[in-house]
């Protein structure tokens, strides 16, 4: 047989709060129904997505997941941030519920994905799919990108934040002349990101500051126009 669709039923405290979080990023509730018991059902072209209510629940200790496969994770991205910011005023970078930045995983061959952590504690890992889009798997090969892609592999694929900002914080105190100043800009960033998750503004700022003062020829200006993107979302997220 072919064409058959899965749906996966993921658990959360409250379907209110779930209806109205996947409404912001452009979903529709397809069913909800309050007994026997409160479940839902929400719809984004062809991503499917249900719900069930436990009484007490505590979103933190979910272990609810699944993976969306697509072809293009940057476009799902920039429209899930847009509802984001018509909604709160910003993308949700910390907390729960948040959303993290497509990167690449290199637990995942180099498949850049993001994920959306919704108010269940509920994890939405959306990776690039290979089969429809194939990208070759890249290495990081200076030091500080070999830092920052087992701590994306720790935060982002994991949720140990803990154990990345300690490999960040690690590479941050040992300078090396050769460092890629690109590489060092996006591990600064990152790092406040990080420094969000664990509601450490102060951190943060001290992050962003840190990565605009670094030094770039007008090339590695270029390079590094996607993390300045991302800082320049940060530092409006802590105002």
């Amino acid at each position: 047989m072919t064409n058959e669709v899965t749906v996966p039923l993921l658990p959360c405290a409250s379907i209110d709060d779930i209806e109205t979080f996947y409404g912001v990023l452009g979903f529709r509730t397809t069913y909800k129904q309050r007994k026997p018991y409160a479940c839902l059902g929400v719809q984004r072209e062809d991503l499917h997505l249900q719900f069930f209510e436990i009484s007490g629940f505590d979103p933190e200790q979910s272990y609810g997941s699944c993976l969306v496969l697509t072809a293009d994770i940057e476009g799902l991205h920039r429209a899930f941030a847009a509802g984001m910011r018509a909604a709160y005023g910003k993308v949700l970078v910390s907390g729960t519920p948040r959303m993290t930045r497509p990167r690449a995983r290199k637990n995942a061959d180099g498949l850049g994905g993001f994920s959306v952590i919704d108010p269940g504690g509920n994890w939405i890992r959306v990776f690039r799919d290979a089969a429809t889009a194939p990208m070759p798997a890249t290495t990081p090969a200076g030091r500080l990108a070999k830092a920052l892609a087992n701590a994306v592999v720790q935060a982002d694929s994991r949720g140990s934040v803990g154990q990345a900002v300690r490999i960040l914080d690690s590479a941050l105190a040992r300078p090396q002349a050769d460092d890629d100043p690109v590489e060092q800009v996006e591990v600064l960033v990152y790092r406040a990101e990080l420094a969000m998750v664990l509601d450490d503004p102060k951190t943060a700022a001290e992050m962003l500051a840190r990565a605009q003062s670094v030094t770039l020829t007008e090339d590695e200006s270029e390079r590094a126009a996607p993390a300045f993107d991302n800082a320049a979302e940060l530092a409006a997220a802590l105002r």
